[in-house]
């Protein structure tokens, strides 16, 4: 009785891309609802780095992220849920992008959701905990000049799918698939290829509250995706 009363408790959260946008709005909602962020990212620019444990990774080197898994494994005393938040971006045609950057954006978004999950798999199992991979509404439906977006986040969903199917009964999986959001995610690109200015964009802190909805259910209730976009959002359903 108590499970449906309450919330659960978040415990201690592995966030990757914890340095800004979206990454950094989770590990401030984690925190606000009594968890422990423990963020990953390439960098921490401008923020304090000892607001929450933080470690340097790139998410696409699968040695260093086994590494950082266990460390914070070792100093937290174990992880309870991931929520994997890193991501990049190459946009334009396909015969336009370079091959490497190409191949980098599968990297970071897919392989190294892969890398992450793996490597905290075990800690998670033993607390029942979760998992949350962050895929796009870009999985759900296919632009052009985003080849590389599409089939990262295409498969971050099927990876996802296929993950909960597998793990039943142990652990839990969340898909969260966000539209666009006002975060720095957007200032490497070309004009082109930027929002507009009147762009319907949410709030990376609205998106994080998501995220922690889904890390508070109990073991036996499951949510597996969830769908967050702005009031207008053209493109939806």
């Amino acid at each position: 009785m108590r499970d449906s009363l309450y919330p659960r408790p978040i415990g201690r959260v592995l966030i990757t891309g914890g340095g800004s946008g979206l990454g950094a709005a989770v590990a401030e909602a984690v925190a606000e609802a009594g968890g422990t962020p423990a963020v990953v990212d390439l960098a921490f620019p401008s923020r304090a780095d000892d607001r929450f444990p933080s470690w340097v990774a790139d998410v696409s080197d699968r040695s260093r992220v086994e590494e950082v898994v266990a460390e914070i494994a070792e100093q937290l005393g174990g992880i309870d849920a991931v929520v994997t938040a890193a991501g990049i971006d190459r946009c334009g045609r396909l015969d336009d992008v370079p091959a490497g950057e190409w191949e980098r954006v599968i990297g970071v978004n897919l392989l190294g959701t892969v890398s992450t999950v793996r490597a905290a798999l075990p800690h998670i199992a033993r607390s029942h905990g979760r998992v949350v991979t962050v895929a796009s509404s870009l999985a759900l439906r296919a632009l052009p000049d985003a080849t590389a977006y599409c089939a990262s986040k295409f498969g971050v969903l099927g990876f996802s799918r296929a993950l909960a199917a597998e793990t039943s009964g142990r652990l839990g999986v969340t898909t969260l698939i966000p539209a666009g959001m006002r975060t720095r995610f957007f200032d490497d690109r070309p004009e082109d290829y930027r929002p507009a200015a009147d762009a319907q964009l949410n709030e990376p802190a609205d998106v994080a509250r998501t995220v922690v909805f889904a890390l508070q259910q109990p073991p036996h209730c499951e949510i597996r995706e969830l769908v967050v976009c702005p009031e207008e959002e053209p493109s939806w359903p």
